[in-house]
C-alpha cells in the first residue's frame, strides 16, 4: 500500500536529532558520571594528583553543593563534557569558593552581588575540536539568566610542561592585553615563581578554556597560582555578566 502524501510530508518535516544535548546533572548517577570523566581526564590523562572520596572519581567537598552541567553525545549517550557551578548559597555551605583555596579574592567579592564560580571543566579527548565546549557555555548561560548572576569567575589553567618560555609568553600576553583594573585584583596564596629564559613568542597559543573566557570579555585578575598537584599555573578569571559580548548573547542566551 502506498504511503499517503500527507504522511510523506510529515516524515520530511521531522528534524534530525541534534548531535549533543546539555543537561543539569541532577541525579546521583549523573553526577557520578561527571566525577568519573573528571578523573579520566585529570588523573589518568594529565597525571594530576586527585584525591577522591572513592576510587577512580574526582570528587571533593565542594561538589555536593554545586550545580553540575553535563553534555552528552546523542548518538552514543556518552558523557563528553562537564563543568560545575558554585553560587553564593553554595559558598555559605562550604565556607568559601574553591578559588579561595588558591587566591585571596577579597577585592573581588562585593556585598549584595551574586557570583557563580565555574570549575573542574573537562572535555573527553575525542570531542575537544567540536561543539562540546560551546554546549557547556550554553548551560552556563542558562544558569546565569535563571539565577540573575552578576559575575562569573573561575580558575583557568596554563600547563607548565611546555617550559618557562611558554608560561612567560602567556603571562606577558595576558598582562598586556587582558589584565583587570588594579581595584579588581587577587593575590595567589602560592605564587608561581618562574625565570625569564629569553624572548617570548608574539603569537602565543593560549589554552582552549582560557581563550574561551577571554572571547566572552573576561579579564585576568593578577598573577598565577602554582597548582603543584595538577602541574599547572592557575589564573583568576572574572567576567561581569552585564558586559558579556554581543556574540555570547546572540549565540547562547538568546537561544535559551
Amino acid at each position: 500500500m502506498a504511503t499517503p502524501a500527507s504522511a510523506l510530508h510529515q516524515l520530511h518535516q521531522v528534524k534530525p536529532l541534534p548531535r549533543f544535548r546539555v543537561e543539569f546533572a541532577a541525579s546521583p548517577a549523573a553526577r557520578h558520571q561527571c566525577y568519573e570523566l573528571r578523573y579520566r581526564v585529570f588523573a589518568t590523562e594529565l597525571g594530576a594528583e586527585v584525591r577522591g572520596t572513592q576510587p577512580d572519581i574526582d570528587k571533593d567537598r565542594f561538589d555536593d553543593h554545586c550545580t553540575h552541567i553535563a553534555v552528552f553525545d546523542n548518538k552514543t549517550n556518552e558523557l563528553v563534557a562537564t563543568t560545575r557551578l558554585l553560587d553564593n548559597q553554595g559558598r555559605l555551605a562550604t565556607g568559601k569558593f574553591y578559588s579561595e583555596t588558591e587566591f585571596d579574592i577579597a577585592m573581588i567579592l562585593q556585598a549584595g552581588k551574586s557570583y557563580l564560580e565555574i570549575g573542574r571543566t573537562c572535555i573527553h579527548p575525542d570531542y575537544r575540536r567540536g561543539a562540546a565546549l560551546p554546549m557547556l557555555w550554553q548551560g552556563i548561560a542558562r544558569h546565569v539568566v535563571e539565577q540573575h548572576i552578576d559575575y562569573l569567575f573561575g580558575c583557568a589553567s596554563i600547563p607548565l610542561a611546555n617550559g618557562n618560555k611558554y608560561i612567560n609568553s602567556v603571562m606577558t600576553h595576558l598582562r598586556e592585553k587582558h589584565f583587570s583594573a588594579p581595584d579588581y585584583r587577587v593575590r595567589p596564596l602560592i605564587p608561581l615563581r618562574i625565570e625569564n629564559d629569553g624572548p617570548q613568542a608574539d603569537d602565543v597559543l593560549l589554552p582552549t578554556l582560557l581563550k574561551a573566557y577571554l572571547r566572552q570579555g573576561a579579564v585576568i585578575c593578577g598573577e598565577p597560582y602554582w597548582d603543584a598537584g595538577f602541574g599547572v599555573a592557575d589564573v583568576f578569571v572574572l567576567l561581569q555578566c552585564d558586559q558579556l559580548t554581543n556574540r555570547y548573547v546572540k549565540h547562547f542566551i538568546d537561544r535559551i
